[in-house]
């Protein structure tokens, strides 16, 4: 009987060394990063640039198993599931990260209204560096200012020469970082003809925060425009125009002699004391203006409140809920998203407005206003020709006592009271109107009404308008040629039907 022959048993494959080597280069990573050696975000940018490599390497380390199981004679090793997988992972998440790295994640930063310090971790260590900067100022010159991520602040100079104190703040995985950072984002100062400029340089370190506080001193008669990004602005002590632009900061304006342009973006401002015009527009929280000699416009959009006192010329607001103009802001205006206020206005006043309750005091000249969905309140102060159109709301209406005028009022589903004996009035079920004419009939009283009564009231008589601004700023460097007050509206059509919007 012969004994069967044994085959000999192949040798064993080897157990691949590729997916241990991914694991040990990870773990390095992170070990680099958990002692801050290297900053997270170098990490991210170095996989960003070079996750390739990873495949390659991995690619390299398959060929030299390849070759080694052949000298072997043993079968090669696949890829097998868990590397395919792996092989997806990187390729997946190296596409993001490298799209992400071509995102200017300073101005989204600036946008979201994230402060570096909620970056911390993600950049490293916030670093402080403090620089002086001093150059003759020409004669007759003006600056411009350009500082996308910063405070900026500017005072008057007692010489003529413009003074410049730089802090800045710098976010970076360790000090060598910082100071490369730092020497990329000097500011510098140049002069070509009469203008001269001081740029912050905070991109120069790329997507790297950098932050960069100026204050500036320079002769009181120069000319100033500032352009920000993200940052607080303050001018005081101005005897030429002054022009900011800013997409997120507080802007705060005091003592200039001159006009006043603001172009704000998620911000607010406070002007006040101003000589010239003053002309505010973009998106806002919160606006105050008050003492100024010239005109105000405003245009854009008002999230929260607009507070104007003591304005001497014309004053033009809109926005997508209030088109409004009148000739001289004596007292205070107070303007929200649900009401407005105002005291001591002088026509003629045009007021167009929606989703509001009105009430004004002290009126003085012609109005004209419309309101949807709102309550009104006008208190007259020396009477004009006024037609009110108003829906869902009662309209109360007051008027010199010695005053004459001429009423045709009417309204829908309301009631007309009146403290004048000489008026008609005819209260139905469905219509109410009234009608007739006190005193000597100079003005002409046009209201009209729907879903809401109209109240007519005496109010006792009151001296003359007053003249300036009561409490302002007196003498000072006359300004620019002033824009001219609204002209003065014709009297109202009479018999006007309620108005339907």
């Amino acid at each position: 009987m012969s004994n069967p022959v044994l085959t000999p048993s192949p040798p064993r494959r080897r157990r691949s060394f590729s997916g241990p080597f991914v694991l040990i280069f990870l773990g390095l990573l992170f070990l680099l990063g958990n002692l801050h050696v290297l900053s997270w975000a170098r990490l991210g940018l170095w996989f960003a640039h070079y996750w390739p490599l990873l495949l390659i390497l991995w690619g390299i380390i398959k060929l030299i198993e390849y070759q080694a199981a052949l000298r072997e004679g043993t079968s090669p090793r696949g890829m097998g599931a868990g590397g395919i997988f792996l092989v997806i992972v990187i390729v997946f998440f190296g596409l993001i990260a490298t799209q992400a790295s071509r995102f200017n994640w300073g101005e989204i930063r600036d946008n979201m209204g994230i402060d570096d310090e909620d970056f911390k971790n993600l950049f490293g260590e916030s670093y402080n560096f403090d620089d002086h900067l001093e150059r003759d100022f020409p004669a007759g010159a003006s600056l411009k200012v350009v500082d996308n991520h910063g405070a900026v602040s500017v005072h008057a100079s007692d010489d003529n020469k413009i003074t410049v104190i730089v802090h800045k703040r710098i976010g970076a995985g360790n000090q060598s970082d910082a100071d490369k950072f730092n020497s990329q984002t000097e500011p510098t100062i140049t002069t070509i003809g009469g203008l001269v400029t001081l740029d912050a340089k905070v991109e120069g370190a790329g997507n790297h925060p950098v932050q960069t506080d100026l204050t500036i001193s320079l002769p009181r008669k120069a000319s100033v425009s500032i352009a920000s990004r993200h940052g607080e602005v303050n001018v005081v002590s101005r005897e030429g125009n002054l022009e900011v632009s800013t997409q997120r900061g507080d802007t705060s304006v005091e003592e200039i002699t001159g006009n006043v342009k603001l172009t704000l973006e998620k911000s607010s401002a406070k002007v006040e004391q101003v000589s010239g015009d003053v002309h505010v527009e973009g998106r806002l929280t919160d606006v105050s203006i008050a003492d100024v000699k010239g005109s105000v416009q405003l245009d854009g959009e008002f999230m929260e409140s607009v507070k104007l006192a003591r304005i001497a010329k014309a004053v033009s607001f809109k926005s997508s809920r209030t088109d409004m103009e009148f000739a001289r802001l004596d007292g205070q205006l107070d303007l929200d998203s649900g009401d407005l206020n105002a005291s001591d206005i002088a026509g003629p006043l045009r007021l167009t407005t929606r989703a509001k309750d009105v009430r004004l005091e002290n009126v003085s000249g012609d109005v004209r206003l419309q309101d949807d969905n709102g309550g009104v309140e006008i208190s007259m102060r020396s009477l004009g020709n006024v037609q009110i159109d108003s829906r869902k709301g009662d309209i109360r209406f007051s008027v010199p006592e010695k005053a004459g005028f001429r009423v045709d009022a009417r309204t829908r589903d309301g009631e007309i009271s009146s403290e004048f004996p000489e008026l008609k009035i005819e209260n139905g079920d469905r219509e109410a109107r009234a009608s007739g004419s006190v005193g000597d009939a100079t003005a002409h009283l046009v209201i009209n009404n729907d879903h809401g009564g109209i109240e007519l009231r005496k109010s006792p008589a009151s001296g003359a308008p007053k003249e300036g601004i009561p409490g302002g700023i007196t003498g000072g460097v006359p300004g620019p040629k002033q824009s001219k007050p609204p002209k003065a509206l014709a009297p109202p059509k009479e018999n006007v039907e309620p108005t339907e919007n």
